[in-house]
């Protein structure tokens, strides 16, 4: 484990993400998870996402959502390059490349002052 496979916890609030070296690190609900950070769509830093009310992370850019239990895209992405709106078609194709290109997951752990990827 690097020095930048960390996070202070005081950074992640219950609700949040951050980054951890190449990790997007979160707080489910007090549970710490960490993902790899880009996004399978157009590779977005998921480390500047959100959480929704289902514990879902969602993409900055087009909102794609993932579970990050699993890495699983839950519901592909709003919208392409600039774009933010329905595209059926192509939100449909990115969710079925996705399927075989999930989001890593590891264990984060709180260690002390800081919330560390294992």
């Amino acid at each position: 484990m690097s020095e930048t496979d960390r996070i202070p916890a005081d950074r992640l609030p219950p609700g949040r993400v951050g980054r951890a070296g190449n990790w997007a690190v979160g707080n489910r609900d007090g549970k710490y998870f960490a993902v790899s950070r880009r996004c399978r769509h157009q590779l977005a830093d998921l480390s500047e996402g959100s959480l929704d009310a289902d514990g879902c992370l969602v993409c900055p850019w087009h909102q794609a959502r993932y579970d990050v239990r699993t890495g699983d895209m839950v519901e592909g992405p709003r919208g392409f390059l600039g774009y933010h709106g329905p595209t059926p078609g192509y939100t449909q194709l990115v969710r079925g490349y996705a399927h075989f290109l999930r989001l890593r997951v590891r264990k984060a752990l709180r260690r002390g002052d800081d919330v560390v990827v294992t």
